[in-house]
């Protein structure tokens, strides 16, 4: 052995001897918050589903009340989700346009997808903008219908999609009756909708195969978005003037009382160094704490074309306007200044701790009532 390799060989022993303690304390964190994690499940899902079934004769004297408790239970539940990214220290800085001031309308939400970390900070970072959580739904793929969270996403009117060809036909035509059975029934006003299909490290590939082939722009942070599901829900919530053309709101006037879908908010996700974060990640916390930035741009519904295909180049624009605003991010650290403006302004997102120790105590304080009320009615019965 060399004196090169020997040096070499006795750096690398020092890091790893140097990084130890920081490994071993994140193994044992790891395991602390997956304990924490499963015990947050177990007593918070059995409530809420408890919850549900005991108000069922609310549903049928007052459904509007009845899915407003349960949109406020829903929200609580991803507010515990989110709970376990912000005690990481895994926080979001908001970029763009105020969503808050929409918050009260219906809105489409167009976000790229990374990662299953994205689900994770959009439930973050949408918990401070009013009723927006309890109140939307989300279009997911259908695997997560499989996860401890699905019953709950069930009970709640989400739509978990298959993708694929072979299915795509038949899953349109099973979210639009979705949308028509679910969607203003139990007062929903936001929708979550990842037009991408998919991953992007799964499509990228792809997509830059299609775009090479069909004389479209190479990207390289976001993948070109599925019209499909976009045109289902535009067709089915826009509300129509008497000349066709939607009724919406308009970017000067947020206050608009205009009926039917009135907003599309093209969201961006960017990670430092495109690096996403992932659901594991976001539970067991062996990541460093980082800084999730989320940018929003509002688009009154009235400037966005209905018909197939100028709805195609419109949405196509959007996600080449998302590639430009990544590259600019992955080079400076920011998002670009709006039009008009010299620079852009960021707005950290932030959680009351207080908040969260109110629904994680009431979640124990539900799981404890329901077990005692449930082995009371076992020992009557057997």
């Amino acid at each position: 052995m060399t004196e090169k390799d020997r040096t070499d060989s006795n750096v690398r022993m020092a890091v790893t001897l140097e990084e130890a303690p920081w490994l071993g304390w994140t193994l044992v964190k790891a395991l602390m918050r997956f304990a924490v994690m499963v015990a947050s499940n177990l007593v918070a899902i059995p409530s809420y589903i408890c919850y549900v079934i005991i108000l069922q004769p609310l549903r049928l004297l007052d459904s509007k009340s009845f899915w407003y408790i349960e949109g406020i239970m829903y929200k609580w539940l991803l507010g515990i989700v989110a709970s376990w990214g912000w005690y990481a220290g895994y926080t979001v800085m908001e970029w763009g346009d105020d969503i808050e001031a929409v918050s009260k309308d219906e809105a489409v939400m167009l976000v790229n997808h990374q990662a299953t970390g994205d689900v994770c900070t959009l439930m973050m970072c949408l918990q401070n903008k009013g009723l927006v959580v309890a109140q939307m739904m989300w279009l997911m793929d259908h695997i997560f219908k499989y996860t401890n969270f699905g019953i709950v996403s069930l009970i709640h009117g989400d739509f978990f999609i298959r993708q694929g060809k072979s299915h795509r036909d038949q899953q349109l035509l099973l979210l639009k009756k979705h949308l028509e059975n679910n969607y203003r029934s139990r007062d929903r006003k936001w929708i979550v909708l990842f037009p991408e299909g998919g991953f992007l490290r799964k499509r990228r590939e792809t997509s830059q195969a299609f775009a090479e082939k069909n004389n479209l722009p190479f990207l390289k942070h976001v993948t070109l978005p599925r019209i499909g599901a976009t045109k289902i829900i535009l067709s089915a919530l826009v509300a129509r003037q008497e000349n066709g053309s939607p009724a919406g709101g308009d970017a000067k006037e947020l206050d608009s009382k205009s009926k039917g879908l009135q907003w599309i908010i093209d969201t961006t996700i960017a990670y430092p160094k495109a690096e996403p974060i992932d659901i594991q990640t976001w539970i067991l916390a062996y990541r460093k704490p980082t800084v999730t930035h989320v940018h929003y741009r509002i688009f009154p519904i009235k400037d966005v074309p209905l018909e197939t295909d100028d709805l195609s180049d419109w949405l196509y624009q959007r996600f080449i306007e998302k590639e430009d605003l990544l590259s600019h991010f992955y080079e400076t650290g920011a998002f670009p200044p709006p039009k008009g403006h010299k620079e852009a302004v960021s707005r950290e997102m932030t959680l009351s701790n207080m908040w969260i120790f109110l629904i994680q105590s009431f979640a124990f304080l539900s799981g404890y009532m329901w077990y005692n009320v449930i082995q009371y009615f076992y020992h009557c019965l057997f």
